[in-house]
């Protein structure tokens, strides 16, 4: 969901949506669609994949919606744990002035510990609704972090 998010809203970016458990190739399921349809986005061929080196090795920043994530990203990819970090913590801590890898820098992202406030609950094997209610939340963070991306 984030990645359709950021993809609509800030079409400047060069986004790469990956997993760290995923089944390659699977498509959206429908209580994602019907999420992303309720917040008024598609994500139209999307098929799941799971994240590999040449993707870290790519991206400016790594975003994870939970704290498991990230520390699975540090286990396997630890040359990229200063650039990783979960939503929650750079929609509270990400500034808004000044360059944008000093910005990353200055959070610490490597050795800052993960806490349970970070988590975007996941709504895997939830009802509807829940996907929905996730939906709306991760606009919410998307928007306000948004306009500190790049």
């Amino acid at each position: 969901m984030a990645g359709a998010i950021i993809n609509d809203r800030r079409p400047d970016l060069d986004v790469v949506t990956a997993g760290t458990l995923t089944v390659d190739g699977q498509p959206i399921s429908f209580r994602t669609r019907e999420a992303l349809k309720q917040i008024g986005l598609q994500a139209q061929g999307h098929r799941s994949k799971q994240i590999e080196q040449h993707h870290v090795d790519a991206a400016d920043l790594i975003i994870a919606l939970a704290p498991e994530h990230v520390e699975w990203i540090r286990r396997n990819f630890p040359h990229v744990a200063h650039r990783t970090s979960t939503l929650k913590r750079l929609t509270r801590h990400l500034e808004h002035d000044g360059p944008f890898i000093d910005r990353i820098a200055a959070l610490n992202l490597a050795m800052v510990e993960l806490e349970p406030w970070e988590e975007v609950v996941d709504p895997g094997g939830g009802e509807v609704e829940d996907f929905i209610n996730c939906a709306f939340e991760v606009v919410q963070l998307m928007d306000d972090v948004m306009p500190r991306l790049g």
